[in-house]
């Protein structure tokens, strides 16, 4: 599926080829409005709606949204006999078969029959015991082909809530990403089993310490005397070695068809002085991380950290405050989605750790495994830089995304390099087919020639880091202050802006979808900040032709990958 003319994600789309994950936006803002923040529902299509078969990640708003989407579409759904194979009406058919071919309706996955209107008499069949049986399948929306047993929209978003979500997925715990999580652990009753909260362990101690603590709200957790609706699942960072194997080697189960390995990344300075983990004790330990960790290309985790119960790093510039990115896989597939939180530049940050993100998402880009990435763009460029407060705008964004298509291009063989090969193989009187000729080592994975391998780190330096015809200081950004407050901008790290296009990273990321969520709303009559986003963002991808394609996520939508 691609953005339609406004670069919305958010048609009920699917492409030709089955897709491995649906999305469900349930929020794509970032505020200020609170029916409007960061939610997600993610799924692997091959579990066909089966329980516990759906994730949330992240939770500003949940079940507001779902009971939004269930009250649009509740007057199209369409009664489900589980014992008789009706037959659809010629018109109820035809609607059906219509609704497909746009994509709107996945594949029929069982016989229905009549039509059901809000006014029209709830269709129930008896069971064997005469117990009364509503079996209502949504024809349309993001919930299309879920069956329902509730007769009002209230019973049904709950329905789903308590049968498919077994697990919710935290990036961090800011409010405007756990806030519907917490006021709807109401409805968490009266199931077999205790929805988990999963995330870093540093979130799940601030979540544990500052909300389920019987004074934000009731200790409604597993732990410490809790009433036990929830439980908490600490994940390990870079997933663990006994998980796993092969491909899905460190990924945990946190629903049924879909797996996760998390990476933590920054998202701005906190101005308190609390106790932290996540960034470095000093600017010495910034710098040398800074400069080692943008070399290779697979940095795949990053470097110890000081580990406690608070959320994020004590040093002596300040706190920085923890976020992740998810690599979410699906187990039929091996397909692989990528989710971030909120994310600050590395370009500014006094903990550049998007790097080892890019690191581990490249090869499975250069490979075909990783076709979508969901990251946050909360300002368009006329948000300075001392006031992004750990969030990305459109040139920091592309500047990211250059670090990545640099990874993926020194992954792939260049045509120069095919060439020299299928010349050596032809004058040895040999015909391969290039597909047979595996591709080299991926840089600063060698484990024969160590000189060879610094070599190839050292020529892999990011432009983010080191000066070029290419790149353009941007000007201000040696302002790290507001008001005379520190901001946490990394002395001597000025942003660096790539300019105009290299050819070595022409296409290095062709086909590869990022859409864009969290943004959050001027609440200005013009012009709409998302469009704004969106227009710059095609902009930069016009100049530098890295071949990405960028959409914007749309509350109450699907996003088919």
């Amino acid at each position: 599926m691609r953005g339609g003319a406004d670069g919305s994600a958010g048609a009920e789309a699917q492409s030709s080829n089955t897709p491995a994950f649906q999305i469900i936006v349930l929020g794509a803002g970032g505020g200020p409005s609170e029916d409007d923040v960061t939610g997600l529902l993610v799924r692997s299509t091959a579990t066909q709606w089966a329980k516990r078969s759906l994730l949330a990640v992240d939770a500003g708003v949940h079940l507001a949204a779902i009971l939004k989407i269930v009250k649009e579409h509740l007057p199209n759904a369409i009664q489900r006999s589980d014992v008789d194979a009706d037959i659809l009406s010629p018109a109820l058919e035809k609607k059906r078969s219509k609704s497909h071919g746009n994509g709107a309706i996945p594949p029929r996955i069982a016989s229905h029959s009549s039509n059901l209107s809000l006014g029209a008499a709830s269709p129930i069949s008896r069971t064997d015991t005469g117990k009364e049986k509503l079996s209502l399948e949504l024809t349309t929306g993001p919930f299309a082909g879920y069956v329902l047993h509730a007769r009002t929209a209230g019973a049904s978003a709950v329905q789903i809530l308590r049968e498919l979500i077994p697990t919710y997925l935290i990036s961090h715990p800011h409010l405007d990403h756990v806030s519907g999580l917490a006021i709807n652990t109401a409805s968490f009753q009266h199931t077999a089993s205790r929805k988990q909260i999963a995330g870093l362990p540093s979130t799940v101690e601030a979540i544990k310490e500052h909300i389920f603590n019987d004074i934000m709200w009731p200790n409604l957790s597993d732990e410490d005397g809790g009433v036990g609706l929830v439980s908490y699942q600490r994940l390990q960072e870079g997933g663990s070695v006994a998980v796993g194997f092969g491909d899905s080697e460190g990924y945990i189960e946190v629903c049924d068809g879909l797996t996760v390995k998390c990476q933590s990344i920054s998202h701005g300075k906190c101005s308190q002085n609390h106790t932290h983990r996540g960034g470095y004790p000093n600017s010495a330990d910034h710098s040398q991380h800074y400069s080692t960790s943008r070399r290779g290309s697979r940095a795949s985790t990053p470097p110890p950290m000081s580990h406690d119960r608070k959320y994020g790093y004590h040093g002596q510039r300040g706190c920085i405050i923890d976020s992740t990115a998810f690599f979410l896989r699906d187990e039929h597939t091996g397909k692989e989605v990528l989710i971030f939180g909120d994310v600050e530049p590395d370009s500014i940050s006094l903990s550049p750790r998007t790097v080892n993100v890019w690191s581990d998402a490249a090869p499975k880009i250069a490979n075909g495994t990783l076709t979508g990435i969901l990251i946050e763009c909360s300002y368009d460029d006329s948000q300075p830089d001392k006031a992004l407060f750990g969030h990305l705008n459109p040139k920091h964004l592309i500047a990211e995304l250059q670090v990545l298509a640099e990874k993926v291009a020194a992954l792939k063989p260049s045509e120069e390099q095919a060439a020299a090969r299928k010349r050596k193989r032809q004058s040895n009187g040999l015909v391969i087919p290039e597909d047979s000729v595996p591709p080299p080592s991926p840089v600063g994975r060698s484990h024969g020639n160590t000189h060879t391998s610094r070599r190839r780190k050292r020529s892999s330096v990011s432009p983010a880091t080191r000066p070029s015809s290419d790149i353009l200081m941007s000007p201000g950004l040696r302002e790290n202050t507001v008001d005379g407050t520190d901001t946490g901008q990394a002395d001597g790290h000025e942003l660096q802006v790539p300019q105009g296009r290299r050819p070595s990273l022409v296409g290095a990321l062709k086909g590869l979808r990022v859409i864009i969520i969290h943004v959050k709303d001027s609440l200005k009559d013009e012009p709409n900040v998302r469009d704004t986003i969106i227009a710059q963002l095609a902009a930069y991808e016009n100049d530098r032709q890295l071949g990405c394609v960028f959409e914007m996520s749309r509350s109450c939508t699907s996003i088919w990958l």
